[in-house]
């Protein structure tokens, strides 16, 4: 099972690029319609999603459970996406989630302002002023989406295998230059770590899922560690008595073998709802 991830800047041809590889390597593209559809399947709002989707939320919306919701819906169905077979993902911090797999290769396609100008201008029928607001707002959403949900910054060159400046490549061309790296970066072997360590990454988010959504015990920032059947959970709870119910409650899924607690303890402790 083979990863790929396309973070791209607007108007640097991510979405025809991305495309392009898939039909290539006869991988699944995963698109923001795929993506929601998932999610909404979940039964999620659509309006939840376009809240946070790509973006940096509102003070207020970081505040709220709909945030977390929403982070936790996104890698779930990142996750089963993948689950499903080789893809190619576009945007929504894929680089992100799946940066600690072995067989994942991350590319970050940029274009020349002046380029990126004039593809916005084509395609929203604008003027110069609009066209620099439009990507302007663009690349402030993406940084403080990145910023806010993955602590990582967007446009940094060492997130990614990868940067391509796609100003004067077709994305035909573009796509040729990614799948010649996969082959020659990405091996059968990395191939086979990236399925153990996907399931490993399943099974963390169906902990982390069973933990909040089906007991509903409130820790917070709580995430799953999995390494060969072996579970650390780390988060936030206001008492002992919630860690303890946490680490039964993990042991409830089917391959957990053993769970261990760094959840802190802080009395007092809440989130607006």
């Amino acid at each position: 099972m083979a990863i790929i991830t396309i973070s791209r800047q607007l108007a640097s041809l991510g979405d025809e690029t991305a495309n392009e590889l898939a039909k290539l390597l006869d991988y699944r593209f995963v698109d923001k319609p795929s993506l929601e559809d998932r999610i909404k399947s979940y039964g999620v709002a659509g309006h939840k999603l376009e809240k946070y989707d790509e973006r940096k939320p509102s003070f207020f919306a970081s505040l709220s459970q709909d945030r977390d919701d929403y982070l936790h819906y996104l890698k779930t169905a990142m996750l089963t996406e993948a689950g499903t077979g080789s893809c190619v993902f576009i945007g929504r911090g894929a680089a992100a989630v799946f940066k600690n797999m072995p067989g994942v290769l991350s590319v970050f396609l940029v274009a020349p302002m002046d380029i990126r100008c004039e593809r916005v201008k084509s395609y929203f029928h604008c003027d110069d002023k609009r066209a620099r607001q439009i990507i302007d707002q663009s690349d402030r959403d993406r940084i403080g989406f990145h910023r806010y949900f993955f602590d990582i910054e967007w446009k940094d060159p060492s997130n990614y295998h990868l940067t391509l400046n796609t100003g004067n490549l077709h994305p035909s061309l573009a796509a040729k230059i990614i799948k010649e790296l996969w082959e020659q970066a990405i091996g059968a072997d990395m191939e086979a770590q990236n399925t153990k360590r996907l399931a490993e990454m399943t099974l963390g988010q169906q902990i982390i899922h069973h933990i909040l959504y089906e007991k509903e015990l409130p820790i917070h920032f709580l995430e799953a560690a999995v390494s060969g059947g072996e579970v650390t959970l780390f988060g936030v709870a206001n008492s002992q008595t919630l860690v303890e119910a946490a680490v039964s409650a993990a042991k409830d899924l089917t391959g957990v073998r053993g769970v261990r607690s760094e959840i802190q303890v802080v009395q007092e402790y809440s989130v607006m709802p």
